[in-house]
């Protein structure tokens, strides 16, 4: 009995004394399949590939600082469901002694590999799916079998020419139909370069280019392990696309040997593309252009890591339980004929793809999702299921209470696309209820939560709170003892806030999204923040502000993406009045279209005075303008941009009640334009 407590006390003994000193191993090991053909998935309609046009990889890192032993893997596949991850994950524990719940894979998201999972119109290779997982297994148990001293850092980089807002919204005469042939279809992906149908991105993008970096105790490169929020690329099959090329490249920029393991991690690229929709046209570069621009930009933050042997790790796992949003007997039923008149055939037309999805959604309403986030050092990584927008890991991003917390996507699973509560108002491919979209509403709200409380765990610290840095300018603006003064920079639902101290918090309304670029000066954010503002697609922000008599001023900066020949009035932006009024009685101050004063500044006080005063400068598309209105009494005038002269100024009747306290932003007082 002696001996062996001895034994064990001495164990834990020299386990203490290591402590602190971090060792680290890699691996990368082919997962090409070795018998074609095989099946490929990523698009609507099943693909098949009789050849490999590179070859794709399982790629690992394990770390262990003395006392937490952790392992990361990032596969070349579309997606893989949790089944497959857990199963490999649980040789790798027999074989290394890691714990699975201290084991993260993830998928890079490269279109043109195997199926590993079915989705759409795709089934699973199930060949294939029986070939890799022992492969993932054997990725754990290389890296862990190569561990040797080593030291980390982190870096970021930032390339913002290379992720673009794919998700865009169409004008409110452009709606699509759905693949159930009604009218929601707001939002969607790929709209095409500068089309006029499409007003502008419906969400951020994240330009961060993040990596974790491992080099041995005599300074040679060991492994990187990156992270970018870009969908892919585009290229042949079986390929592992722009994640690998860009880890060749690197691996030659850092001069590293072959034992060197680069691995490209997918951010949250959701609503993620290369492709600017904004311009002309498409950027005119290959795959191998567009990765060795990443790789150079990688590199460049690469060489200013510091590095440290005596980063601490801590890794914490939970399950969140959500359900899908099942179809009525209605749609199922519509579902149920639809597949059966494909008499066993694959479904290959949107109608009959997303029929069978309503059916598989339907015998199993709940999903188990596997969240994990982990800590090296000050470095985080959050571990998710899904497809996520990148104002979702702009929320983490700001709130981690680490230093840099970078968000992995298709990790331990692929639960689909979750886009926040807001993006369900505008429809599209992403809120398509399908296995690849099909989670409840308040997904993205819940995930979010569950995995902040996670990085706070193995933080052992608060999160932080997610606000701007003013600048100059609204400092300026609170001097002067505004009533309200709204920055919008919200990321989601919350109250719009009101900075002036006064109380008078806002609403967004449905069909407001968040958190795109504002006008940009270091006059609005301070320390290079980017200044944020929500996009109005259907809805309003809406306050009630007491004792505001028939003086006052408005001041506001907007920003218009609808043509002006799109409707008789193009919007509007400012409105004083009682909530849903008929016939508008109030201050109204917008943008004319067809009917009059077409893409000019217009004041009107309601349908039944119908006094309207028209200013002179057309407002170009796509531009930032500041805008003051003021009424004192019966005068109301309009000034743009600074110009002393107003763009408009008369006597107007007030048709508005007697103490209206309701003011809104992005829509009239009765939801007109």
């Amino acid at each position: 009995m002696a001996r062996v407590f001895f034994i064990a006390a001495l164990i834990g003994f020299q386990a203490a004394a290591q402590a602190g000193k971090l060792r680290a191993g890699a691996s990368a090991i082919d997962i090409t399949p070795t018998e074609f053909p095989v099946i490929v998935n990523g698009m609507f309609e099943e693909r098949t590939a009789t050849k490999a046009l590179d070859p794709i990889f399982a790629k690992c890192i394990v770390l262990d600082d003395g006392t937490t032993r952790i392992a990361m893997v990032v596969a070349d596949s579309c997606m893989m469901p949790r089944d497959l991850f857990d199963e490999a994950k649980e040789i790798a524990c027999k074989s290394t002694g890691i714990p699975t719940d201290r084991m993260m894979i993830s998928a890079t998201h490269t279109h043109s590999a195997p199926s590993s999972m079915g989705c759409l119109g795709s089934d699973p290779d199930v060949k294939y799916q029986r070939f890799v997982v022992p492969l993932l297994a054997k990725a754990i148990e290389q890296a862990n079998a190569n561990l040797r001293p080593a030291r980390v850092g982190w870096a970021v980089g930032k390339a913002p020419d290379y992720t673009a807002c794919r998700r865009w919204i169409f004008a409110p005469n452009q709606m699509r139909n759905d693949p159930f042939g009604f009218l929601t279809v707001r939002a969607n992906m790929h709209p095409g370069y500068q089309n006029a149908a499409a007003m502008g991105p419906a969400g951020p993008t994240d330009p961060d280019l993040s990596m974790l970096a491992m080099q041995g105790i005599d300074g040679k490169p060991m492994a990187l392990f990156a992270n970018f929020s870009m969908h892919y690329f585009g290229s042949g099959m079986v390929s592992s696309d722009y994640f690998g090329i860009f880890a060749k490249k690197f691996a030659d920029l850092a001069s590293a040997d072959e034992k060197f393991v680069g691995i490209m991690s997918q951010g949250t690229s959701g609503d993620g593309w290369w492709g600017d929709y904004s311009k002309p046209v498409a950027k005119k570069w290959t795959i191998d252009e567009y990765s060795e621009g990443m790789a150079k930009i990688a590199f460049e933050a690469y060489r200013g890591i510091e590095y440290r042997d005596d980063v601490p790790l801590a890794m914490k796992e939970i399950k969140l339980s959500l359900r899908y949003r099942v179809a009525d007997e209605k749609r199922l039923e519509w579902s149920r004929q639809k597949v059966a008149a494909l008499n066993g055939k694959k479904p290959t037309a949107q109608p009959d793809i997303y029929a069978r999805e309503q059916l598989l959604l339907a015998e199993k309403p709940e999903r188990e999702l596997k969240l994990q986030a982990l800590r090296i050092g000050d470095f985080g990584i959050a571990a998710i299921p899904n497809e996520i927008y990148a104002l979702t890991g702009l929320k983490i991003k700001a709130q981690t209470p680490l230093k840099y917390t970078m968000v992995v996507e298709l990790a331990n699973g692929a639960e689909g696309y979750i886009p926040p509560p807001e993006q369900h108002r505008l429809g599209g491919y992403t809120t398509w209820a399908a296995r690849t979209a099909g989670l409840e509403v308040q997904a993205e709200s819940k995930i979010l939560e569950a995995m902040l409380g996670l990085l706070e765990n193995v933080a052992a610290a608060p999160r932080r709170t997610m606000s701007e840095l003013s600048g100059p300018y609204t400092q300026t603006i609170l001097s002067s003892r505004p009533t309200a003064n709204f920055r919008m920079a919200e990321p989601s639902w919350t109250p719009a806030l009101d900075i002036s101290g006064n109380g008078h918090n806002a609403q967004y309304e449905s069909g407001v999204v968040f958190y795109l670029e504002g006008p940009q000066s270091p006059q609005f954010c301070r320390d290079s923040q980017t200044n944020r503002s929500p996009h109005f697609a259907g809805g309003r922000l809406k306050t009630a502000i007491k004792n505001v008599k028939n003086q006052y001023t408005v001041e506001l900066w907007f920003y218009n993406c609808l043509s002006p020949d799109a409707r008789p009035v193009t919007g509007y932006l400012f409105s004083r009045g009682l909530d849903g009024a008929e016939d508008a009685p109030g201050d109204q101050v917008g943008i004319g279209g067809t009917f009059a004063s077409k893409g000019k500044l217009i004041f009107f006080n309601g349908n039944k005075r119908n006094e309207i005063l028209s200013g002179n400068t057309d407002i170009p598309l796509r531009t930032w303008n500041h805008l003051i209105i003021t009424r004192d009494g019966r005068r109301v005038a309009l000034y743009l941009n600074g110009n002393p002269e107003p763009e408009a100024i008369s006597d107007v009747d007030i048709t508005y009640p007697p103490g209206t306290e309701q003011f809104f932003i992005g829509g009239r007082n009765d939801n007109f334009a």
